[in-house]
């Protein structure tokens, strides 16, 4: 069935009062996309505005905030994404906007995004125009021959592109008819929101980190530094971590699904190091260990009664009853045909006696006989036939046949001497003496191996009475040399697994060499004679190219009986070894590291469809939110978010007075700061780099999400909104690039 719903049951105690062995793990559910269907809004906000009244649009890379300046909260809510495909069944363009986007796999596949991927940098413009339209028709806008005629407050990245402006400018203007409009920074729009005066702003994004001083409500543009990490990248670098963690996951883990982990189960470590060194500890590890279950289907096992197996059961040995039966019958059958057949061909050979050349060629010939030497054959055969079978019907186990003496007559006769018959029967004779021959051969190097195995075990206990210590020392390194030979196979079976691997490249290159010696050129016919087998070591190739898992498995199964062996050995005699020391325990998944990082404090059931589709968190849930502090964990050549704060606060500001009043208010916004334990680790440690004497508070916005849109909203009706608008006059007077400064945006110079 597939799952759709979850539930938790709390650790408890057991009905009898005593403590349950484990409580049930709690299970987070992979999300479905973020369709939300139709959402009504109400458009009858229009002919409330007038034309002072502000459109105000929070243009984040994550989510599109829009609404009326008047409002308390923005209307519209949805990403960037556009999805835009030709439906062959109404035989139009259709297109799908924000989430309406996420509706189907159809749409689900045709989704494009608005900016550059990682950064707040607007690139597809196509996408951009649709986001815009829905934002105006959702508004209720019914301006003439398709114009707004409304300002417009937009939001935009620090140091954003003068191309990205002047595009920006140019579509506003050209396709929507906007009065006038004008750009600010959505970090500066929070502060301001939230009353700040002077202060650091520390603003990490869904694209990056920024550190901004601002003294006087003024920006310090110049002063300003990046951390290129945010709330996507976080949540690529998460993605990645599971894919190496899980190379074989069944399901597919989608970028919103890495995003929506990210900010439900990750969360900022106070002290990194020391607690991702005991994080897989078994100790606690049940709670530390985040379990998301991702759709499956489990295979149904229709559970019987004990009477229903027990009728099985009892039919099971009925009909073997019934079919012993049978085969004894048969065999029997077969037995008496045997025995009357022996008893014809052994009448048939006293008739023979005292008969004319003749007659004998005559009677021989009727029964298909060439001669009396294959009748004399046959008789012997049928004889050994019936003693073997009369033998195992009988089921005695002391019965032994009767060793029948083997010879040769024809071999010591010469070949000039017998006809056509006489020679097939020599060759025969020579093959079946080559046979007896090399049993005997196999029966004595049996016998002379068996002496040699007693031999050196005599001589192997008499060495470790002599010398103990040395033998014990050779038994543990042949121990290591059979864990090496084990790891090696375990790894050879994983590179020949990956068509990429160096093992799997070197087989595909001994097929190619043994399909043609000279490669790009044609044998011709005669010539190239092929003397593969020439040689002994010619053979050897078939070892390096085999992939049977009967080979392999022989392999391991000699590998594993020596191990065995040896620890057997050393658990008997070395007082230092004890059975927590061998393989099979070593291997045991409560004392595997790995086990713990990848499939938590339980036993996993690889059959098991829904621990199979399971996806543990653990180490990733500090792991990723760290590189934030610690950016060359991800490869990022940038310094962490400490470094850069501590850095402007003791070096950028010129006057140590300037230094006190930013540090007067750490500003904490945007929703990567939203992680737990976030704000602690910072005042902790910017502390810990400031002067000693340095007085700093540290505080975090209201709303982190929507308090930039706010402070826009209430910017847009204070009176520096007017001076800071850029109209369609100066529009075309000055040219797309032309931009006033202000204290919530950005500047022309840094």
């Amino acid at each position: 069935m597939t799952i759709t719903s979850s539930r938790y049951v709390d650790p408890g105690l057991a009905k009898n009062g005593k403590k349950s062995p484990k409580p049930p793990p709690r299970i987070w559910y992979a999300i479905e996309p973020p369709f939300k269907g139709y959402q009504p809004i109400p458009s009858e906000a229009y002919a409330q505005s007038g034309a002072e009244t502000a459109i105000v649009i929070d243009n984040g890379s994550n989510l599109v905030r829009a609404g009326w300046s008047f409002d308390a909260n923005p209307r519209m809510s949805f990403p960037a994404d556009v999805a835009r495909y030709r439906d062959r069944k109404y035989n139009r363009t259709v297109s799908y906007v924000g989430y309406n986007a996420y509706a189907d796999a159809t749409t689900r596949g045709q989704i494009r995004n608005a900016f550059e991927p990682g950064t707040s940098i607007v690139g597809n413009w196509d996408v951009m125009e649709g986001v815009l339209d829905t934002i105006f028709v959702n508004l209720g806008v019914e301006g003439e021959n398709g114009g707004i005629r409304r300002p417009v407050l937009m939001t935009e990245p620090v140091a954003n592109l003068g191309y990205s402006r002047k595009t920006m400018n140019e579509l506003l203007f050209e396709c929507y008819y906007a009065p006038s409009l004008v750009y600010g920074i959505d970090s500066l729009f929070s502060y301001k929101f939230n009353k700040g005066n002077s202060g650091l702003i520390i603003s990490s994004s869904h694209s990056s980190t920024h550190v901004i001083p601002v003294l006087n409500s003024k920006p310090i543009m110049s002063s300003v530094s990046r951390l290129n990490w945010g709330g996507s990248q976080g949540a690529e670098y998460l993605l990645k971590l599971l894919r190496l963690k899980y190379p074989s996951f069944p399901a597919k883990v989608t970028d919103y699904q890495a995003q929506h982990a990210l900010r439900e189960h990750c969360y900022i470590s106070q002290s990194f190091e020391k607690e991702m060194r005991g994080f897989l500890d078994w100790t606690g590890l049940e709670t530390r260990d985040h379990i998301v279950q991702y759709p499956f289907t489990e295979h149904v096992v229709v559970e019987k009664s004990e009477e229903e197996l027990a009728r099985i059961a009892e039919r099971k040995r009925e009909g073997g009853r019934r079919l012993q039966e049978q085969a004894a019958k048969m065999r029997l059958e077969k037995l008496v045909q045997k025995e009357q057949e022996l008893e014809y061909y052994k009448d048939l050979q006293q008739r023979l006696a005292g008969q004319t050349k003749k007659e004998t060629k005559r009677l021989l010939d009727e029964d298909e006989f060439k001669d009396e030497a294959q009748l004399d054959g046959t008789i012997k055969d049928m004889e050994k036939s019936v003693r073997k079978a009369r033998n195992k019907d009988l089921g005695d186990p002391g019965v032994v046949e009767e060793e029948d003496s083997v010879n040769f007559p024809l071999l010591d006769i010469p070949d000039e001497e017998l006809d056509e018959a006489g020679l097939r029967q020599k060759r025969h004779q020579r093959l079946l003496k080559s046979g007896v021959e090399a049993r005997a051969r196999a029966k004595v190097e049996k016998e002379q191996k068996r002496a040699r195995v007693a031999e050196e075990e005599r001589l192997d206990d008499e060495r470790r009475i002599k010398d103990l210590d040395g033998w014990l020392e050779d038994r543990r390194v042949a121990r290591t040399a059979l864990l090496q030979k084990i790891k090696d196979r375990e790894r050879q079976k994983a590179d020949l697994g990956n068509r990429k691997s160096l093992a799997s490249q070197m087989r595909m290159k001994t097929l190619a060499n043994l399909a043609s010696d000279t490669p790009g050129r044609k044998r011709r016919r005669g010539g190239d004679d092929d003397n593969f087998g020439a040689n002994d070591e010619d053979w050897g190739v078939y070892r390096t190219v085999a992939m049977g898992e009967q080979s392999e498995d022989e392999e391991e199964e000699d590998l594993g009986a020596e191990m065995k062996n040896v620890e057997a050995q050393l658990l008997k005699y070395d007082p230092g070894f004890n059975e927590s020391n061998t393989m099979a325990a070593q291997m045991d998944w409560t004392k595997s590291l790995m086990h713990a990082f990848r499939r938590g404090p339980r036993p996993f059931d690889p059959e098991s469809q829904q621990e199979t589709h399971q996806l543990h968190l653990n180490v990733e849930r500090i792991r990723v939110p760290e590189v934030v502090f610690q950016p060359a964990m991800a490869g990022l050549d940038q310094a962490g978010i400490i470094d850069i704060a501590a850095d402007m606060i003791n070096h950028g500001m010129g006057k140590p007075q300037d230094r006190n009043n930013i540090l007067r208010d750490v500003f904490l916004t945007g929703g990567s700061t939203l992680f737990a334990g976030f704000d602690e680790r910072l005042n902790k440690e910017l502390r810990a780099v400031l002067p000693i004497d340095a007085a700093m508070h540290l505080r975090r916005a209201t709303d982190p999400l929507l308090d930039a849109w706010k402070g826009a909203a209430q910017w847009s009706k204070e009176p520096s909104f007017r001076q800071a608008l850029v109209t369609r006059q100066d529009y075309d007077e000055k040219g797309s690039d032309y931009m006033k400064e202000h204290n919530l945006g950005n500047t022309t110079t840094f």
